[in-house]
């Protein structure tokens, strides 16, 4: 297979049971790359651009993605005495906040894919992170309420425990953990999120996050 047309992704293959790999363009000499090798196949594009080629080779739409973006001049924190950021949470413990967490995932809106691979996908990337030491904790008061995972200013994986949903406690945890990223030095933080999150897109506008870079998302399975 040509890499410099089809990327592998052995950690979706990991936790899907099957060959997992993401097209770099739809264009029709990666299609026919495609068509080559059985697995499960993402492609991201331009929501305005043309997807008959996508269809016409089975694509099925799953998601779109938007990215957040917040400098320090815009950003609107809305603090609370109660809400702090720790750098040390258990693996165990984020792990119980992350499993089931991420309904909105394109792999969770996938019908190919069955819930138990879905959940497990976030499992694995979460348990990567956190040997990294790049999760940080959320706690409010003296509970872990949340998570959030960062590579420098980008915040790749995040989510807020169930029972703290709900309660307008996001606004006040994603402030203090926004300072924390700030205060180290990040110019712009950054996110990626489902347009079909209207919680997160809330959350983030609230913040004074803007939002770019749309993409529209398909997959395709090949037996």
């Amino acid at each position: 297979m040509d890499r410099s047309l089809v990327d592998p992704t052995p950690w979706d293959a990991a936790a899907l049971g099957t060959a997992a790999y993401e097209l770099r363009t739809c264009s029709p000499e990666a299609l026919a790359q495609m068509r080559l090798v059985p697995g499960h196949y993402t492609v991201r594009v331009d929501p305005l651009a043309s997807k008959k080629l996508l269809h016409d080779s089975g694509f099925y739409y799953c998601d779109t993605l938007l990215e957040p973006h917040c400098t320090v001049a815009r950003f609107l924190g809305r603090r609370h005495e109660l809400a702090a950021v720790t750098r040390d949470p258990s693996l165990e413990s984020v792990l119980a906040i992350c499993h089931g967490a991420f309904t909105h995932g394109r792999f969770h809106r996938d019908f190919n894919v069955a819930r138990a691979c879905a959940d497990l996908r976030y499992d694995r990337w979460l348990a990567q992170l956190h040997g990294e030491g790049r999760v940080h904790g959320l706690v409010f008061g003296s509970e872990l309420a949340g998570f959030a995972a960062a590579l420098g200013g980008k915040l790749v994986l995040h989510a807020l425990a169930a029972r703290f949903a709900g309660r307008g406690l996001a606004r006040h945890l994603w402030s203090a953990l926004c300072e924390v990223l700030f205060a180290a030095g990040t110019d712009e933080i950054t996110s990626s999120i489902s347009a079909s999150n209207v919680a997160a897109l809330n959350l983030y506008a609230g913040l004074g996050f803007r939002f770019r870079e749309p993409l529209d998302i398909y997959h395709r399975v090949i037996p």
